[in-house]
């Protein structure tokens, strides 16, 4: 009776797995059809791929003259992006940062990321979880790679005088990326005040002086 239960414990285990699994790509590849009414898996004919559908082209220096100083220029599998990204589970942001300026503190809920400093010097980091919420920092340097946990809240910031430039790889075609402090403050409808009054502890005074800074 008991190698009985163990056998149909072992086979419930085996079931959760290959349900959580990812099953194996069937095909070299799947261009996004941008016509197809499926957002991202909807496959465009073969016969009517180009190179464009796999590559970009403007992943140049991007605008930081903004209030945080810097500016996150994305290559998904979007219509903008990258079509041929379309089920392969990957994609990249180039991250410029001003002298002084940040990445704010986000998240990508569907993404782990590992950051590469092209040039300059980034302080970043990221806070773990519920109960102990310690942040893991480190200062890059040009060369230097550091890996940001799926879901994690986390940042860059240039410590130097000089421009920044870092490429960031996900594992996944769509990461998603969530602000923190534009989700709180910038919502649409706003969060009621009284929540964010009592969630951060503050005068209720000071709830519409940050909601009018997103």
């Amino acid at each position: 009776m008991a190698i009985k239960f163990i056998y149909l414990g072992l086979l419930a285990m085996m079931f959760v797995i290959a349900l959580s699994s990812d099953g194996s790509s069937l095909q070299d590849f799947c261009v996004a059809d941008l016509k197809s009414s499926v957002i991202f898996h909807g496959c465009k004919d073969p016969k009517l791929i180009t190179a464009r559908d796999f590559s970009l082209t403007g992943l140049h220096l991007g605008d930081t003259s903004n209030a945080v100083g810097s500016k996150a220029t994305p290559a998904f599998a979007f219509a903008a992006h990258i079509p041929g990204l379309n089920t392969l589970g990957i994609s990249m942001v180039r991250l410029d940062i001003a002298p002084s300026g940040i990445n704010p503190l986000h998240t990508h809920p569907r993404a782990t990321e590992i950051l590469t400093v092209i040039e300059g010097t980034l302080e970043v980091g990221f806070i773990t979880s519920n109960p102990d919420y310690r942040l893991i920092t480190k200062i890059l340097n040009k060369g230097d790679v550091f890996v940001f946990p799926e879901g994690l809240i986390h940042y860059q910031k240039n410590v130097e005088k000089s421009h920044a430039v870092a490429i960031g790889a996900l594992n996944s075609q769509n990461p998603g990326v969530i602000t923190i402090a534009n989700a709180l403050f910038g919502s649409n409808p706003s969060i009621p005040s009284d929540l964010l009054e009592k969630a951060f502890q503050v005068d209720k005074k000071l709830i519409p002086v940050m909601r009018s800074q997103f």
